[in-house]
Parts: structure tokens; sequence; C-alpha cells
């Protein structure tokens, strides 16, 4: 080996540690730098102790997400962890929104920002003719892709320093300990309770996208917020409808989704998708098969209606209504 190798490998090996050495101060100082400012309680009927995530077996389509209007103008302390921060001097509605235009997630959480006036309340929009004294970061403490993790909440903790060195303000923080053990919790508990129910349209031939959507619009679908589903009575999807097209090929299957949480409650969910499926796939001569790809049996309708209103009622009693923001904030 020559001397400028040996040479290349040292400095390599030496730009390495520096780079650990400095992510190492970086996480010591954001430690150092938080303290707790909430109590944590001993108990909380939405963290009850499921030691084992499951997922059921015949639900295992993707989510399809479900917008909803904010319901909660409020921090939700159960499901969320808060990043404050005091504002030195009132600061214009102006210059606070356009600081605050990046922050909406830190990996896979979202993060909603709650602005105090100047004089009192809260936004969560920021207004440009208003003057704010402080703000909170929520960051969601769970969903599906997880439970918050050590690297989100210090993403989330960045973006709150950079917002005190511009403003001049002082952050006040839960531990990260205390937050991630509370976000492990949170993801067991609504683990065994999420569920998404799905059911195949094998067609006998390819057929073009909008011969499909005509079919469905024939059977009751209707396009709500980028997606074609079956809606309730209150205008909110019931189950929606997914095109399996691939590089531009005609379909050769369409999808009918129940995603629970984010659905009405409903005893007789799955009845309802079922007999719209069995419709939809006259019209478009199709076989109608579980989303294991086997033949349906229409004699496991009773039994799965059954699962699924079980399932609606453990939400509810979990504070986790379904149909509601606050539910799709975490079965998301």
């Amino acid at each position: 080996m020559s001397d400028l190798q040996i040479l290349l490998i040292s400095i390599g090996a030496a730009l390495i540690i520096v780079v650990l050495l400095y992510n190492g101060w970086q996480d010591w100082r954001a430690r150092r730098s938080m303290r707790p400012t909430q109590p944590v309680s001993e108990h909380d009927v939405l963290m009850q102790e499921n030691p084992v995530r499951h997922e059921p077996g015949l639900w295992e389509s993707e989510r399809v997400p479900v917008a909803a209007a904010d319901d909660s103008p409020e921090v939700d302390p159960a499901c969320e962890a808060v990043i404050d921060i005091v504002l030195a001097h009132p600061v214009p509605g102006e210059a606070l929104a356009e600081a605050l235009q990046s922050i909406s997630q830190v990996g896979k959480k979202p993060v909603r920002v709650f602005a105090e006036r100047e004089g009192g309340g809260h936004r969560t929009q920021v207004l440009a003719d208003e003057a704010y004294v402080s703000l909170q970061l929520a960051v969601v403490l769970a969903n599906r892709s997880g439970p918050l993790t050590a690297i989100e909440w210090s993403n989330l903790w960045t973006l709150a320093q950079n917002l005190a060195e511009r403003f001049d303000g002082q952050i006040e923080a839960p531990d990260q300990d205390v937050v991630l053990k509370k976000a492990a919790d949170l993801d067991a508990c609504c683990a065994a309770m999420d569920a998404q129910v799905g059911l195949i349209l094998q067609l006998a031939q390819p057929r073009a996208v909008p011969a499909i959507t005509e079919a469905a619009s024939g059977v009751g679908f209707v396009q709500s917020r980028g997606q074609w589903a079956w809606m309730a009575e209150n205008g909110l999807p019931r189950f929606v409808l997914l095109v399996d097209q691939q590089a531009g090929e005609p379909p050769h299957r369409v999808d009918l989704l129940l995603d629970v949480p984010n659905s009405i409650p409903d005893d007789q969910a799955f009845s309802r998708m079922v007999a719209v499926g069995r419709d939809l796939a006259q019209r478009l001569d199709a076989h109608v098969l579980d989303d294991q790809g086997r033949t349906f049996q229409d004699g496991s309708v009773p039994a799965i209606d059954r699962q699924i209103s079980a399932l609606y009622d453990q939400l509810d009693q979990a504070g986790f209504l379904a149909g509601t923001e606050r539910t799709a904030r975490v079965f998301s």
C-alpha cells in the first residue's frame, strides 16, 4: 500500500470520528436543554397495557388516508407530545407565519402548531395582522408508521430550537424518555383496535379506468377528497374503491377497502360493502374474492360484521370514536 493510500485512509477515518463526535455532542446539548413541564399520570385510559401487537389476518390492505376537518383547536395531551416556546416579546404574525411554513411533520409524524395571541387565545393559523407571545409544537405520539422515535422527537426539538433562537424564545419540553415511553404505550393500545377489511373484484378481462369509474358511479360511488368513496348520510366515506393499475396497463382488478377506525360506526358495515361489491362485480363481469385472493363466501358476512362492530365499541371506549379527526390522527 502506497503512502498516499495510507494518508487518504487516515483522513477518512478522522473525518468519520469527527462526525460521530459532533452528532453525540448535539444530542447531549438537546437533552441537557430539555426539562419536564407537565406531570405524567401513572394511569391513562388510553395507555392500557397490550403487550402483544397483532395484525388482523383478514385485514391487511394499505390504508387510504381520510381527510377531515380539525375538530380539536387545542393540544391533545393523550395523543400528542408538546414543546412550548415562550417568546421574549410579541412577534408579528407575518414574520411568524413565514417561519412556520416548513413545519408540518417530523419523519412520518404530523405536527400541529398552536400560536397564542397577544391578549389571549390560540390560533392554529397565524394571521398577519396579529402578534403572538408563545408557540406550541404538538407531534402525534403514534400512528400507523409506529410510535414516535427518538430521531423524530430530536427533529422536533431542532425545529423548536431554531424558532427560539430566531425570536429570542425559551423552550420548555418533557423529558425524551417519558415521551418515547408514552408513544410506545399508545402505539400498543391502538394496534389492537386497528383493522382494514378488503374485497377484491377480479375482472374477467382488463377494463379501462373510465369504464370502471363509470360503473362505480352507477352503484353509488362519488369522488371525494381525491378518491372514489361510498358515502354515509353525513357525507363521510364508509368505504373506498381502489383501482390496481400498473405501468399504464388496463386494470385487472378493483379493490374495495373499509378502514374501520376511519369509517362511520355501523353494525352492518361489511354487509353494505359486500352488497355494493356484488352489484359492481356484475356490472364489471368480475369475480368477488376476499383480500387474500380466495373466493368470497357470503356465509362469513355476519361474523365479520360482528367483529367490526366490536372494534367500533372498543375504539369508542378508548376515546377514539371511529370516523373523527382525533381518531384519524393516530390511525393514519
